[in-house]
């Protein structure tokens, strides 16, 4: 399977997030920890983002046709045990956070990393069409006639 490792990644954020964040919600823990948690999963998300965004621009400029919709919906052939994966990574960051968000606001942006993953994961896995030499502007013309 292509992208093992950010698949892993995405769940294994989610471990550490309901690790923190469960305890803080059901009154055993009252230690900050879950919004420390929180916030470097939040802050990992903003890498991940900028790495996913990063290597789609490069694939871009290189041809493939790659837009934000496609990148994150994973668009196109990708093997479904990895959407599947990806999918629920995601699903079940959201149920964490909806379960323990009234103790720990900060979780409510803990989502943006399963999300993120999602993203790079199209980046660097997924299939894309070319650009059409018309949409590069090299088709004898100006770009968009």
């Amino acid at each position: 399977m292509p992208g093992r490792s950010i698949i892993r990644a995405s769940w294994g954020s989610n471990g550490l997030f309901a690790l923190s964040a469960l305890p803080l919600a059901v009154g055993v823990d009252d230690t900050p920890v879950a919004v420390v948690v929180a916030l470097l999963l939040f802050a990992a998300s903003l890498v991940v983002w900028v790495w996913a965004f990063s290597v789609a621009a490069a694939r871009s400029a290189r041809g493939d046709d790659i837009a934000v919709g496609s990148l994150f919906l994973m668009e196109g052939n990708v093997v479904r045990p990895v959407r599947r994966q990806l999918y629920a990574s995601v699903a079940l960051c959201l149920v964490i956070t909806g379960l323990t968000a009234s103790a720990d606001p900060f979780g409510i942006l803990v989502p943006m990393l399963p999300i993120g993953l999602v993203g790079l994961w199209g980046a660097r896995h997924g299939e894309f069409p070319a650009r059409s030499q018309r949409a590069r502007g090299t088709a004898g013309g100006r770009a968009g006639e």
